[in-house]
């Protein structure tokens, strides 16, 4: 017994010998100044305070990207920052929602030395269609002559008169909120066209045309809901929850796909209102905001040059104001050249070289790296898994680390998207419920300028000086009593009023416009005719 206790115990000891040892605990996933992202060779993290200098998710459709920006939205959230992510397929809102302990990713976990529990995050959805969340408005104002060319793709001639059209309502004091205010002010300076050409140039009324055309396309997509008020309050998405976490802000955007260029021009304008609301504040030890931009190529795709200079700048600047972007989209070739030296933190999951162009387009993304002599990293991008990516974040001197093949993380709340009772359950314990649920029509400038067009208008005809001339003269005569009250007298004078009347009538009709019209206009005589002459003649 004694013998076989002792070769049992060998037994365990050859058994564990062979066993592969246990990855190294992750002591705390969330760190105070570090995000844990994934484990290759050694774990990965994302430093807090190097993550404003911006960053890009990369990869073919279906290899993990919206897990990768999940990871990273829940490690700045428990971080206390805020986030902001736009939701192409409903697949994020999962993040709202307690996470499963399922096999594969308790095993993933382990693998990884990560104690996994399930976890939750404060969220709040947004819609610009106030469907499937609260409503996003912007002003016409705020949105300012640049995005709004942008946005009905004018060229430079149409894109002149719009900021003519936003000077003159600046000079006039006349707000521009929703879009009847833009096509208002439209109006008014293709009235006034001639004098307004003396002063800012040639203003035609078929260029206003033009826009008043574009702006009905933007109308049918769905715009007139975007502009209007209230308008968001930016500093709404930089919340904290009753723990100290930061709210993660969803911008439910299945529907906005539909149209690009405004989803392309919202998102463009939030960056514009942060970079001009936020102080500036250097290099934080960590963001006030991170922004997740899914779909980034529509923002670049025709741009022209003054927009693209925008964004760069903005891109650059904003860093310095705590804000950290970070774009999503299919292959770094997508973004520019300039935006993409700007973008330090890269996760680069699995893309397809199946032709030429595909080929071109792997080794430039392996390029963007900073080269590990352990990795062909152009052949890895080709041959990474589902939830694999090449990694390099930014290290303490502020220059990117050597790319590592990594393993993202699980991901501790759910994966994919919630049922529509779950979302309405959020909606109803928001921070923000009530507050841009109901749109509010102030007085702008469509109702000023309509105030000065009824004001400008001639009276009613019938409440004329003249009109009452004829009442008068018709009480005299009696015509205007019934006949079974009329005196003796009335009788008679009725009678020959009648035979004058006939005559003159007669007359009027048949030379008014020599006479009446010629001399003093056909409104004021048909004024006169249907005031003196009980309306013999109608319109």
């Amino acid at each position: 017994m004694a013998k076989s206790a002792k070769s049992s115990k060998a037994a365990d000891k050859a058994a564990a010998a062979d066993k592969p040892a246990a990855a190294p605990a992750i002591k705390s996933a969330d760190t105070d100044k570090m995000i844990f992202i994934g484990k290759g060779e050694q774990p990965v993290f994302l430093t807090l305070a190097l993550a404003n200098r911006h960053g890009l998710v990369t990869g073919a459709t279906g290899t993990g990207k919206t897990v990768s920006l999940q990871v990273m939205a829940e490690g700045f959230a428990r971080a206390g920052v805020p986030v902001f992510a736009a939701d192409i397929k409903g697949d994020l809102s999962g993040i709202s929602e307690m996470g499963e302990a399922k096999d594969f990713l308790l095993s993933r976990a382990r693998d990884m030395g990560l104690d996994f529990k399930p976890d939750q995050f404060s969220t709040v959805f947004w819609d610009v269609f106030g469907e499937q969340g609260h409503p996003v408005r912007a002003t016409v104002s705020e949105m300012g002559p640049l995005l709004l060319s942008q946005m009905l793709q004018l060229n430079d001639v149409q894109e002149g008169v719009l900021n003519v059209a936003f000077r003159v309502a600046d000079e006039q004091g006349l707000l521009l909120l929703d879009m009847k205010d833009l096509r208002a002010i439209l109006s008014y300076i293709a009235e006034h066209a001639d004098e307004l050409t003396t002063q800012y140039g040639n203003v035609s009324k078929a260029t206003v045309g033009t826009i008043q055309r574009q702006l009905l396309v933007l109308e049918n997509q769905g715009a007139e809901k975007f502009f209007g008020e209230p308008a968001l309050q930016l500093k709404d998405f930089m919340r904290l929850d009753a723990n100290g976490r930061g709210m993660i802000n969803i911008l439910v955007a299945d529907r906005l796909m539909q149209s690009p260029k405004l989803y392309a021009t919202f998102l463009l304008w939030m960056l514009s209102e942060l970079f001009e609301e936020l102080p500036e504040v250097g290099d934080p030890p960590q963001p006030k905001l991170v922004f997740f931009f899914d779909e980034a190529h529509l923002l670049f795709n025709d741009a022209p040059k003054p927009l693209m200079d925008k964004i760069e700048q903005v891109v650059r600047l904003i860093r310095s104001k705590g804000v950290g972007v970070y774009f999503v989209t299919q292959n770094p070739i997508d973004v520019p050249d300039k935006i993409l030296a700007q973008l330090g933190n890269r996760i680069q999951h699995a893309l397809r070289a199946f032709t030429p162009r595909d080929q071109k387009a792997v080794q430039a993304a392996a390029q963007t790296f900073r080269s590990n002599p352990k990795l062909d990293t152009a052949q890895v991008i080709t041959e990474l898994g589902k939830g694999e990516a090449l990694v390099s974040f930014l290290e303490g001197n502020g220059t990117p680390a050597m790319v590592e093949r990594v393993m993202i993380r699980p991901p501790t709340s759910r994966i994919g998207p919630i049922t529509p009772q779950e979302r309405q359950a959020i909606m109803a314990l928001s921070p923000v419920k009530g507050k841009y649920d109901t749109t509010v029509d102030n007085e702008s400038a469509y109702e000023i300028l309509q105030k000065r067009v009824s004001e400008t208008a001639a009276p009613a005809n019938d409440g004329s000086v003249l009109g009452q001339i004829g009442s008068i003269v018709g009480t005299i005569f009696g015509t205007n009593t019934p006949r079974n009250k009329l005196s003796t007298a009335q009788v008679i004078a009725r009678n020959v009023t009648r035979t004058v009347t006939n005559k003159v009538a007669g007359d009027v009709v048949a030379g008014l416009g020599k006479s009446v019209a010629g001399s003093i206009g056909g409104s004021i005589g048909r004024s006169i005719v249907r005031g003196t002459l009980g309306g013999l003649l109608r319109r």
